[in-house]
């Protein structure tokens, strides 16, 4: 090669990044609840302290992202457009399960160049009972009993799988461990999921929504007395449907 020769030049392109926050989803006997934090970030550097990762689908329906922002507003928006034209088409709203396979296809159909997204959905299913479905960016999905996403994943997934599975804790004799927590217990460990990761991950914080979903029946009193819990559903759609959604916001600390 001769001296005036020049190396090859190496073209780059990689248009994704991580916003950081953390999302989650724990499914109860006849509720789920679906929580994320809302500080978007890049790396040190805070974007902004508000922005949303959680999102109201249907009544019984809530998806919450995380990953590459953009990626993320972008999904959702698409979502929402096509369970708008099953509406329209259906005159009623998609079923979770439905809602799950939909979002599997519309992330498997991206996957040469894919949203950069973790996504979990959480509900109520037409047999009343919680569920919670966890995606990886190119579809792959499954129903679990609960599920944490993002930066402080590795923090909040074994605390959960201790909380709620169990795993590395004994039964006493003769009192198995429940299948499912009780709602109030459920909202207290989501709680101290975020606030333990915000004090340990700086990309974790500011704000935390929770959304809770409730199934046809059952009682709102212990979330109606709550501070900081507003109802999404209106009069006419819990009358219509039984399901009825509600949103509980905490703040997180700032640093």
């Amino acid at each position: 090669m001769s001296p005036s020769a020049q190396a090859p030049i190496r073209h780059d392109f990689n248009p994704y990044t991580e916003n950081g926050g953390t999302i989650l989803a724990i499914a109860g006997a006849d509720f789920a609840v679906i929580a994320g934090d809302t500080r978007q970030s890049e790396g040190y550097n805070i974007q902004t302290r508000y922005a949303p990762k959680v999102f109201r689908l249907t009544d019984k329906a809530v998806l919450a992202v995380n990953g590459f922002a953009a990626d993320g507003n972008m999904f959702v928006k698409k979502v929402k457009q096509r369970l708008e034209w099953y509406r329209h088409a259906h005159a009623k709203d998609m079923p979770l399960h439905a809602i799950a396979r939909l979002i599997q296809t519309m992330l498997y159909a991206k996957r040469f160049f894919p949203y950069y997204v973790y996504n979990i959905l959480g509900g109520i299913e037409e047999d009343g009972t919680g569920a919670v479905y966890s995606f990886d960016p190119v579809g792959s999905y499954e129903r679990e009993a609960c599920r944490a996403a993002g930066a402080a994943q590795s923090l909040v997934q074994p605390f959960l799988d201790n909380q709620i599975y169990f795993k590395n804790q004994q039964a006493a004799p003769g009192s198995p461990h429940p299948a499912h927590l009780p709602l109030n217990q459920v909202l207290a460990l989501v709680t101290d999921s975020f606030t333990s990761a915000t004090e340990r991950h700086i990309e974790v914080g500011d704000g935390l929504e929770i959304y809770i979903v409730l199934a046809k029946g059952r009682n709102s009193n212990e979330l109606e007395s709550l501070k900081g819990v507003a109802e999404v559903t209106t009069a006419s759609e819990a009358i219509a449907t039984g399901e009825r959604l509600f949103v509980l916001r905490r703040e997180l600390k700032k640093d």
